[in-house]
């Protein structure tokens, strides 16, 4: 059974989904796990791998998803998408970033704000 929390996250998963293949991007894999954790999405942005971090909120009383996104978490990503491409030859060589999209929905699940950063851990 999953609990209200996780069907949060999996919704603004899907919101997210949306938004990239609105983008054109390619997905290549959700909710992939590697020795550190999981990322939410991985795509193929045609020039670049994108590490997909999705934080969704209902509204912003406990602070904006934007923020959610710590040093620590950005080691992890960044150890994950090493992994990732490890898998794969043809992806070895490949450009990558690990981008955030930020979901904040209203209480009664609309969207409110849907705000993708690109290259979220730049400075890590």
């Amino acid at each position: 059974m999953t609990t209200p929390r996780q069907r949060l996250g999996d919704s603004g998963e899907r919101l997210a989904e949306r938004h990239l293949e609105s983008l054109g991007w390619r997905i290549l894999a959700r909710k992939w796990r590697g020795s550190s954790g999981e990322v939410d999405l991985i795509a193929d942005a045609g020039d670049l791998i994108v590490f997909v971090e999705v934080k969704t909120r209902r509204g912003e009383s406990h602070g904006r998803a934007e923020e959610a996104v710590s040093p620590a978490k950005c080691g992890r990503l960044i150890l994950l998408g090493q992994q990732f491409l490890s898998l794969d030859d043809a992806l070895a060589d490949r450009l990558w970033r690990v981008d955030l999209i930020a979901i904040t929905l209203g209480r009664d699940g609309t969207v409110i704000r849907v705000n993708h950063i690109e290259d979220v851990c730049r400075d890590e």
